[in-house]
């Protein structure tokens, strides 16, 4: 009987996340969380500017939300990473504080830009009580008005599963993410390590004029420089996150991903 109690507890656990204080159509509360990096976040400003808010309730050792964690990410990279009128942000339950979330998404965020994660440190336990979140993950919408538009977003089956909640008439562009790529294939380079302490080698085709733009995942700007030479090397005083590196040279630009730890 036992036995049967954990299976059925299990189940409810992972089968039933939803946001249990909100129905579809009530307004929710305004919150204000600040994520890992330090980046601060308004629901009704984010609403006023007209951005669908899309939510991810999680905590570090929830296997499944570890195992959605990149869809997520791919849906929050193909947007835009936020710079249109799709907004994602991962709320954590109140169990990791900055450095657990950080690592968390470094093991389970995926090849995608990630979204921006708060952790307990920056407000996402009172978010996740307001809301009445006891499954994990759980995925909800908000949209005009400060409505709750989804608040059971599940089960995944690709970022199509987040697009199916586009509500009539809302058609958000395709983005190569708010950082940009473009001309891809002109040139290339090489970087390493991917993850690192800041000390950070890049590796061009040749000695060329370039620019070296990093930007967080937030796509604001924290380093620009100006370099003639083919290899190049940062000594860079960033926080502990995800970034990425844009190097623009011969009327192109590529954009590479790596770890500050």
């Amino acid at each position: 009987m036992k036995k049967i109690t954990l299976i059925l507890l299990f189940f409810t656990i992972f089968a039933n996340a939803q946001t249990n204080n909100y129905q579809v159509g009530d307004v929710v509360d305004d919150f204000t969380v600040t994520d890992t990096e330090g980046n601060e976040y308004n629901l009704y400003s984010l609403i006023a500017e007209g951005k669908y808010v899309w939510l991810d309730f999680f905590f570090v050792d929830c296997v499944p939300c570890q195992g959605s964690a990149p869809t997520f990410n791919e849906f929050f990279d193909k947007y835009g990473c936020n710079g249109g009128d799709v907004f994602a942000i991962s709320i954590n339950n109140g169990n990791d504080n900055n450095a657990r979330v950080r690592q968390y998404e470094i093991d389970h965020g995926g090849p995608f830009n990630h979204a921006p994660a708060v952790s307990n440190e920056g407000g996402g336990p009172a978010v996740d009580n307001n809301f009445g979140v006891n499954a994990y993950p759980t995925f909800c919408l908000i949209g005009p008005g400060n409505k709750m538009l989804n608040r059971d977003i599940w089960p995944l089956n690709g970022i199509e599963t987040f697009e199916n909640t586009f509500p009539a008439g809302f058609d958000p562009e395709v983005i190569q993410c708010s950082l940009g790529v473009s001309n891809a294939t002109a040139f290339d380079f090489n970087i390493y390590p991917s993850i690192s302490n800041g000390n950070v080698n890049i590796n061009l085709p040749s000695n060329m004029e370039s620019s070296v733009a990093i930007f967080n995942t937030l796509g604001q700007q924290v380093f620009q420089n100006n370099y003639s030479e083919r290899n190049i090397n940062l000594i860079l005083q960033l926080a502990q996150g995800v970034y990425i590196v844009k190097v623009s040279a011969s009327d192109s630009s590529v954009n590479k991903r790596i770890i500050i730890k």
